[in-house]
């Protein structure tokens, strides 16, 4: 089996940083991976036989060439690249010593076990920090480390829904198609993840100034509603509660969908000056003078009146003359794309938005590969997927246990 993830780029941002991911699912692997994307020695620690729950969410999964499945799902591949994969057994004697030996020298610990359950395995920030007190310990859950509801247990789904999230997400009342929509993708998972690695990054920027590690302690309603914190502010400044709109922005106008005569069209005027750009476009500057609509308070305060309007007069454009006008005036519009359109855009493949990463089995999977570009390092190529237990040898070796060692271990369940 092909190591496709052990070696380290000595150059790299984060090569010199090792990070312990006791996650599984979303937002914690989701948080590591940030991590392993720069070059940190990124250690997946997954559940003998069994792994990350993560690599069964599918179908679909990765086949190789005979059209086998590698047993990688996409939630798996889409968080997991570039780590290192051993199997422990949290309950086991063993299993935990194995954790706290490689504590014991570790940058970042993220984990996402329910609260309590870290410390009943003896793995708790202050277990850990007696062990490594320079440790920065990153622990991800549904509702936090203290609260009426720390215990509950918590996926995306459910707080889009109690986060507010889905009560703006959606078509209006009285429209067909209406009521309360999930996000497309799990946005929340994501949104915690980066929130994640933002805390612990953070931690360690703390830990150069004043040398100890600390607990970050970050929660998937708390960065769902700070996802959506320009509709809870203009419930604070308004006293109203935001509903849905559909694809109608609340407070900046106009930004909606609209109908062409060949298809519909996204336009999304941001400013004032836009405006004005936008109406000498599509040929109505008696909009454009309109006292009613000048301002993008009026606008928005007036959208009943003025949305209609340009509903008229864009039902009357190819789609394709329009988006073309308006990218020439410098207003913002856009098609609705699938996946394999925008896949094909030729900004998406200048960037090198996609790209093969190396797979223990099939050689290589395309990945959408991390988005920030840093200097001469843009172009650097993504590291592979570890199969379940790959690293095992690799790891417990480096941490002085022999091969007779190892499978005592593995007899015995503990990895």
């Amino acid at each position: 089996m092909a190591d496709v993830t052990s070696s380290q780029d000595a150059d790299a941002p984060l090569s010199h940083i090792k990070v312990l991911d006791l996650s599984r699912s979303l937002a914690g692997p989701w948080a590591c991976q940030v991590f392993a994307d720069f070059g940190a020695d990124v250690i997946k620690c997954e559940r003998p036989g069994v792994g990350d729950e993560a690599r069964i969410w599918g179908p679909p999964f990765l086949n190789d060439a005979d059209g086998n499945s590698t047993g990688d799902s996409v939630y798996f591949l889409t968080s997991n690249r570039g780590k290192r994969s051993i199997t422990v057994n949290l309950s086991s004697p063993e299993g935990q010593k194995i954790i706290r030996a490689l504590a014991a020298d570790a940058d970042v610990l993220v984990e996402n076990y329910k609260v309590g359950d870290m410390g009943r395995f003896g793995l708790s920030y202050d277990d850990l920090k007696e062990i490594n007190p320079h440790l920065v310990y990153c622990s991800i859950s549904g509702f936090g480390q203290s609260g009426p509801r720390n215990r509950q247990a918590a996926y995306d789904f459910a707080i889009q829904g109690m986060s507010g999230l889905m009560s703006v997400t959606g078509e209006a009342d009285g429209r067909p198609g209406a009521g309360p929509q999930k996000v497309g993708v799990p946005i929340v998972d994501i949104i915690t993840g980066l929130y994640g690695a933002i805390g612990a990054l953070v931690g360690l920027v703390q830990r150069g100034k004043t040398g100890k590690g600390d607990f970050v302690d970050v929660a998937l309603l708390d960065c769902a509603i700070a996802g959506i914190t320009s509709q809870v502010m203009s419930h604070l400044l308004s006293g109203k509660t935001p509903g849905r709109l559909g694809n109608r922005h609340p407070t900046i106008q106009p930004q909606d969908l609209f109908s062409c005569r060949d298809g519909d069209i996204l336009i999304a005027v941001g400013n004032d000056a836009q405006y004005q750009k936008f109406c000498a476009a599509i040929g109505r500057a008696d909009l454009a003078a309109d006292e009613r609509f000048i301002t993008n308070r009026g606008r928005t305060d007036n959208v009943e009146a003025l949305l209609p309007l340009i509903r008229v007069e864009l039902a009357n454009w190819e789609k394709a003359d329009l988006a073309d006008t308006l990218d020439k005036a410098g207003v913002p519009c856009s098609p609705i794309n699938t996946i394999p359109e925008i896949l094909a855009d030729p900004q998406v493949v200048h960037r090198g938005v996609i790209r093969e990463a190396p797979h223990p089995v099939t050689g290589s999977v395309k990945q959408v590969v991390s988005p920030v570009r840093i200097g001469s390092r843009a172009d650097a190529a993504p590291r592979g997927h570890p199969a379940l237990g790959q690293h095992v040898g690799e790891v417990l070796g480096q941490l002085g246990y022999s091969e007779e060692d190892i499978e005592g271990l593995k007899a015995r369940g503990a990895i």
